[in-house]
C-alpha cells in the first residue's frame, strides 16, 4: 500500500508527514489524535499566516457543522502535546498563537522536508513491467483518450501472457504527465521493464513509436516506428504486444485471442467510459450514457457489456443497496460480456462478483478461478475476490489476496482501501483498519461504515458516531438489516462481527 510522495514538514524537534499520518518527535512516534493531525498539518503548511476559526474547523471537521467549543480543546491538546517552543534558553514559548476573535497563527520555523522515502520494492522473480502512458504528439487534444486506450489494451494483451509480472492500469497511469527519469519510476513500481512510446492519430491513420526499457543496465532492448491505417490499430496492438513478449520471454504460445471492437467510435466511448468508473454518481450516469451508445454501435463488443454490467452495480452502491432490478440486468450483461468473449478475465471476474452477489457461490467460485487461469495479473480481479472471500470468513485468504492487488496495482482506485480495510477489520486489526481507512484516496466514500465500526471496536465512540453522521448524509437510506441481507456473506460469525461493529457505532437498524 504505497503513497506518491507528499510533503512532509520539520520543525523543532519534530517532523509531521500529513500524508502518512504521523507525528515523531526526535523519530520517535508522537500519540496525537486524528482531529489534531488535521489542524497541525492546516497551520504548519502556512506558518506565520493567520488562519481563521472557520478554516481551521473546515480542515478538521471537512462538511460538518460543529460547535466552536470543539476547535478550542484540540488547539489546547495540541499546545500541551507540543509542549514550549525553543530549546528553554530563551524560556520557551508558544508553537501556536491565538489571534484573538479571529483564528490561530503557527509561530515556529518550518521547512519543507518534500516527499518521504520510500523503499523501494522488490524485483518479482518473473520479468516485471510497467507500461507508461502513450504520448498523445497529434495537435488535437480530443485524441488523448486514444493514446491512453493504447496504453489500457497494451498492459491488458502483456497480462494475459503468465511468465510476466505486469502492472495494473491506475498505477502507470499515476505517472500521466509527469517528467520523471524511467529508472526512478521502474524502482517505485518494482519492475524492471518500462515500455513508453507516443502515438499519433489524423486522417485516418495512425503513427505510434514504442520502445523497451531495461530500467537497470538502461539498455534500449527494442524500439519500433509503426505507421498503419488506422483500421490496423487492434493488429499493430497484437505485434507489439508479440514483440515485448518474445523480447522478455523468448517465443511462447499466444494467449487466447481477445475480442475486439469493430466501430472505432465504440471503441473510444469504452475508453472515455472507464476513466468514470468510479465512486461518483454523477460519472456513473456519464458512463453508462457512453456505454449504452458503445453497445449500441457495436452489439459484439464483449468489454463495453461488460463495464455496462460494473456500472449498473455502481448503481446500487449510490441507491444503498442493490435492487432486484439493478440486479437482474446487471447479471444478464455480465453473462453477455463472457459468452462474447470467454477469453477475458475482466468479464470473468466481474460476473464472478455479481454471481456472489446472486449467492450463486459455486459459479462465482469457478468464474474467478477461470478469470485467474486467464489473466494472473489482473489485479482487480484479485481485490474483488478478497472481498467475497472475507465475506465467505476466509480472512487471511482475502487479506493475501488484496496484498497481491497492491503489489500489481501500488496506486490503485479508492475502492482497493476498503476492501483493504473491509479485510482488517474483519480479522480484528482494528487499528490497521482506521488508518487505511482514513487516507485520502478512500475517506469520503461508503468506506466510512467500515471505518465507524473499527472506531467503534476501539471504544473511540465519538470518533465512530462522527463517522456514522457523515456517512448518512451520502447513504440516507442505508440500514444494517438491509446491507446483512444484500452482503455475500457465508460465514454467521463473520456477520455478526460486522453487525456488530455497526451497531455499537450507532448505524441504523
Amino acid at each position: 500500500m504505497r503513497r506518491m510522495q507528499g510533503s512532509r514538514f520539520a520543525f523543532g524537534p519534530f517532523v509531521l508527514d500529513p500524508s502518512a499520518g504521523t507525528l515523531l518527535r526526535d523519530d520517535v512516534p508522537v500519540a496525537v489524535g486524528y482531529r489534531g493531525l488535521k489542524l497541525l498539518a492546516a497551520l504548519v503548511a502556512r506558518p506565520g499566516e493567520i488562519l481563521s476559526k472557520a478554516e481551521l474547523m473546515d480542515a478538521a471537521w471537512p462538511g460538518r457543522a460543529v460547535e466552536e467549543g470543539n476547535l478550542t480543546v484540540q488547539i489546547a491538546q495540541l499546545r500541551k502535546l507540543l509542549g514550549p517552543a525553543g530549546d528553554g534558553s530563551d524560556g520557551g514559548g508558544e508553537w501556536i498563537a491565538t489571534v484573538p476573535r479571529v483564528g490561530y497563527r503557527f509561530l515556529g520555523a518550518v521547512e519543507h522536508l518534500g516527499g518521504a522515502k520510500q523503499k523501494p520494492l522488490p524485483l518479482t522473480d518473473q520479468p516485471s513491467i510497467a507500461v507508461l502512458p502513450f504520448v498523445n504528439i497529434s495537435n488535437d487534444p480530443e485524441q488523448e483518450s486514444f493514446a491512453d486506450g493504447l496504453t489500457e489494451d497494451l498492459i491488458t494483451d502483456l497480462s494475459r501472457n503468465s511468465g510476466l509480472f505486469v502492472i495494473a492500469r491506475n498505477s502507470a497511469f499515476a505517472y500521466k504527465g509527469k517528467a520523471m527519469d524511467v529508472r526512478a519510476i521502474a524502482r517505485d513500481l518494482g519492475v524492471r521493464y518500462v515500455l513508453e512510446g507516443s502515438a499519433r492519430r489524423a486522417a485516418g491513420s495512425v503513427r505510434i513509436n514504442a520502445k523497451l526499457v531495461d530500467a537497470v543496465s538502461g539498455d534500449h532492448l527494442w524500439a519500433e516506428r509503426f505507421d498503419r491505417g488506422l483500421q490496423d490499430i487492434f493488429a499493430v496492438q497484437d505485434e507489439v504486444t508479440a514483440k515485448i513478449v518474445e523480447a522478455l520471454l523468448g517465443r511462447l504460445r499466444a494467449p487466447p485471442p481477445r475480442n475486439r471492437p469493430k466501430n472505432l467510435k465504440a471503441y473510444d466511448l469504452c475508453v472515455r467510459a472507464r476513466k468514470l468508473m468510479d465512486d461518483q454518481p454523477q460519472s456513473a450516469r456519464e458512463a453508462h450514457l457512453m456505454l449504452t451508445r458503445a453497445v449500441s454501435l457495436d452489439p459484439e463488443y464483449a468489454e463495453a457489456y461488460r463495464w455496462l454490467a460494473m456500472n449498473h452495480w455502481m448503481g446500487w452502491v449510490h441507491a444503498g443497496g442493490p435492487t432486484d432490478a439493478d440486479r437482474s440486468v446487471a447479471l444478464e450483461l455480465a453473462h453477455k460480456a463472457v459468452a462474447i468473449d470467454p477469453n477475458d478475465a475482466g468479464c470473468r471476474w466481474v460476473l464472478a462478483y455479481l454471481l456472489a452477489y446472486d449467492r450463486s457461490f459455486a459459479e462465482a467460485d469457478a468464474q474467478f478461478a477461470r478469470a485467474i487461469e486467464l489473466d494472473p495479473n489482473e489485479a482487480d480481479a484479485w481485490a474483488a475476490l478478497s472481498d467475497i472471500a472475507v465475506l465467505a470468513g476466509r480472512i487471511g485468504e482475502g487479506l493475501d489476496h488484496i496484498r497481491k492487488a497492491f503489489r500489481l496495482n501500488p496506486y490503485p482506485a479508492s475502492w482497493y482501501y476498503l476492501t483493504l480495510g473491509q479485510a482488517q477489520y474483519a480479522a480484528g486489526e482494528y487499528e490497521a483498519a482506521v488508518e487505511t481507512l482514513r487516507r485520502d484516496e478512500t475517506y469520503r466514500t461508503s468506506s466510512r461504515r467500515f471505518l465507524a465500526a473499527s472506531l467503534a471496536q476501539l471504544g473511540r465512540l465519538d470518533e465512530a458516531r462522527a463517522e456514522v453522521e457523515l456517512f448518512l448524509v451520502g447513504n440516507p437510506h442505508f440500514t444494517i438489516g438491509h446491507w446483512a441481507a444484500t452482503e455475500p456473506f457465508r460465514d454467521a460469525a463473520t456477520l455478526d462481527h460486522f453487525v456488530d461493529g455497526f451497531r455499537r457505532a450507532g448505524l441504523p437498524e
